[in-house]
Parts: structure tokens; sequence; C-alpha cells
């Protein structure tokens, strides 16, 4: 079975939470809603915009949440548009993509962005042809539900033994689980170590270098 590597993005593989939040901010001013806190807005990212919607206002009435969504979609779109959207690499996780390539993994995401949205980022880095297989809340129901890294897996040819996946939210961790599959949670994105870990994280990474010793560790 081939080994695989799946990766969140946004908050693992890129910094985005500028991003994000200033979107959230439009949408939310525009529907006439005091916008989140940033922090509460971070909180959220990894999961499909419908469910991050609700998750933000509860109490608000389903379609509402769709509409919503939309909104944030546009308001992004706006941002790019206006030359605003910065995403950076993390520094080392080009080096990790390599170095895992050499060692023979495929990789693959798993990412609550669009289609659009993850095709765009993929190619501003350079990294459109790195991924066997891209997975996105698109195709998907919203995370933790396994079925991104189900899909995952069965395009690369692996197998649950054989595939770890990496993010940094609780969701991608609780998806991992979900999936049976090996969850390695990133220190650097938005949610805590702790909270990786009560998701059911079986290690958690200080730095993309790390996640090398990991699976050397796991092999």
């Amino acid at each position: 079975m081939n080994r695989l590597a799946i990766f969140d993005c946004d908050g693992t593989l890129v910094d985005s939470q500028i991003n994000i939040c200033l979107a959230m901010e439009d949408c939310f001013a525009r529907a006439g809603l005091a916008a989140p806190c940033r922090e509460r807005a971070r909180r959220v990212v990894g999961l499909s915009l419908v469910e991050a919607m609700r998750a933000m206002l509860p109490e608000a009435d389903p379609e509402f949440h769709v509409t919503l969504a939309e909104d944030y979609k546009l308001a992004f779109h706006r941002l790019r548009g206006q030359g605003l959207v910065d995403e950076p690499l993390y520094e080392g996780v080009a080096d990790l993509i390599d170095a895992l390539e050499t060692d023979g993994w495929l990789l693959g995401i798993a990412t609550g962005k669009s289609d659009r949205g993850l095709g765009l980022c993929l190619a501003h880095h350079g990294l459109s042809r790195r991924f066997v297989t891209l997975q996105t809340a698109d195709r998907h129901p919203s995370k933790p539900h396994p079925s991104m890294v189900e899909q995952a897996m069965a395009d690369a040819g692996a197998d649950r033994a054989t595939t770890i996946m990496i993010g940094d939210t609780s969701y991608d961790m609780a998806m991992a689980r979900a999936a049976g599959v090996t969850a390695i949670g990133v220190a650097w994105g938005y949610h805590e170590a702790g909270e990786l870990r009560d998701a059911g994280a079986h290690h958690v990474a200080d730095h993309p270098s790390d996640i090398l010793e990991l699976i050397k560790a796991l092999a």
C-alpha cells in the first residue's frame, strides 16, 4: 500500500488568518451584525463555511447561515480582487513537503477551503502538482466527518495503516480518528496543543521538521 500524508491547508500549510478575519468582518457588517472577535473567527477555521456560521450564530435561522456563508465568499473575492489576500507558507513547510516526497510519501490535502480557493493558494506557491489528491468543502461534509480522508485514501491507493492526517485544529484530529488514521497535530496553527490532544491527536509537532521524526517513530 502507498503511504499517504494528508495536510490541512489553513493554519497548517499557510497562515491565512488575517484574510479569514477580514472577510468574516466584512460579511457580518453587510448583514448588520457586530463583527466576531478575531479569536472567535479563528476558532471555526477548518469547518465548512455553513458550519462555521452555525457555530458562531447557533440561534440564527439555517437559511441565514447559508446566506452569510455566500456573503463570506463574496467578501473574500473582493479582498483577492484588491490584492489583499496573503497566505504565506509557514516556515519549514516547503522543506517538509520536499522531504516527504523524497522518502516516497504521496501527498494530499483535506481542507475547508473551496476548490477555487485551494487552487489559487497552491498555484501561488507553485505547489499545484505536488499533491495527488485534493479534497475540499465543495464535495464533502464538513470536518470532522471522515469523508475527505476516506476519499483521499481511495485516490492514493493507501489504507488506514499507511495514512497520516496533519492539521492544526481539533476538527482535523477528530476527522483523522473517525477515519482510523494517525492524527498528527501542529502547534503553529489556530488551536492549542492541549485541544489537539483532547481531540485525539496521537502526536503534536512544534515545527514541520518534527513531523519527519514522528513519522520515523511510527514506521
